[in-house]
């Protein structure tokens, strides 16, 4: 099992990321995975400021789309962020947020395709391939080559997809060397490891490396801890399709009101709303000998990387330095 944490910069600068990463490596975290919204500060500078802050902590964007980001240009960064890093730089990928895409007057059209496309037009790139025209619908290439760049060799790039529903899980287990699922529950990945297990066989796959993207809050005291998870539980039930709240067991009725409340920004009735069946289903949560059962739970499921995702608890600080006392 190798554990993870995610940080968002746009609730914090990217001073305190840095600071966050420096504290998670301390703690033997494996991983930093910031994320990439247009919104906030761009992934790109906070890894690179990461990576000349750290010395063991593998990092990487969870995660970008081919929409906002061409192949070339991700190809391009990862290499860069791998030569500052000394080799630790890991590339997560997915196929787009379609909420947020529309915004940007971009149609999202086809992503599963797009996304599969851009994997591989990466791979070549990383590998110092001139990629000359195919065929490909979306990522044609007619003499594209990194040129400038120190490419990291036979080992190349690792790439995680973020995926969630079937068609993205199989693409993740045929061409990803991971997957990060925004799951916080075993039962959800019962449904999810399979589709994996049958594309990695397809493809003759082995060490492929399961990410559980996790909303997790930690604390010692567990009502602080379920205080801090609930906002994050509602805004995930509120956006679940109805198939993945029946499999939690979720009452839909509550959950609309939920979602009414959301949309209102009234936060203080969401409180009232979120019940330990929504924060079971979507976090992890409570203290730290909870934590440490949940965690075994998801790695009996199968998980081989733990992602430890906002909002962390109540004190990022204090959250940090629990998870380094279970882990």
């Amino acid at each position: 099992m190798t554990y993870g944490i995610e940080f968002v910069p746009g609730n914090v600068n990217v001073k305190q990321v840095v600071n966050y990463c420096k504290l998670a490596e301390s703690k033997d975290i494996d991983y930093a995975w910031i994320t990439n919204h247009y919104n906030n500060r761009h992934c790109y500078p906070v890894l690179t400021a990461v990576a000349q802050a750290t010395t063991t902590l593998k990092m990487g964007p969870g995660i970008m789309n081919s929409f906002t980001d061409t192949p070339a240009g991700m190809a391009s960064f990862a290499c860069t962020l791998n030569e500052i890093s000394d080799g630790r730089a890991v590339l997560g990928i997915g196929p787009g947020d379609l909420s947020t895409l529309p915004k940007l007057a971009i149609d999202p059209v086809k992503p599963v395709a797009r996304l599969g496309e851009a994997i591989d037009q990466i791979r070549a790139l990383c590998s110092g391939a001139e990629v000359k025209k195919s065929g490909l619908q979306f990522f044609d290439y007619d003499g594209a080559k990194l040129t400038g760049v120190t490419l990291p060799g036979k080992k190349g790039i690792p790439v995680y997809v973020g995926a969630q529903g079937p068609k993205v899980l199989e693409l993740a287990g045929l061409k990803g060397d991971g997957a990060l699922i925004n799951a916080s529950n075993p039962k959800d990945f019962d449904v999810a490891i399979p589709i994996i297990k049958a594309a990695t066989e397809k493809v003759g796959k082995k060490n492929f490396d399961v990410g559980a993207y996790t909303a997790l809050s930690i604390d010692k005291d567990q009502k602080k801890a379920e205080k801090a998870a609930k906002i994050v539980a509602a805004f995930i039930a509120a956006g679940s399709p109805e198939p993945l709240l029946q499999r939690h067991g979720l009452d839909l009725a509550n959950v609309a009101k939920i979602k009414d409340a959301l949309a209102r920004f009234d936060f203080g009735a969401v409180g009232g709303l979120v019940t330990e069946k929504e924060i079971a289903a979507f976090t992890i949560c409570g203290t730290p000998d909870v934590i440490r059962q949940k965690c075994e739970d998801l790695t009996k499921a199968g998980v081989t990387q733990i992602i430890f995702g906002s909002p962390l608890g109540p004190d990022m600080t204090n959250s940090i330095r629990l998870l380094g006392k279970i882990m």
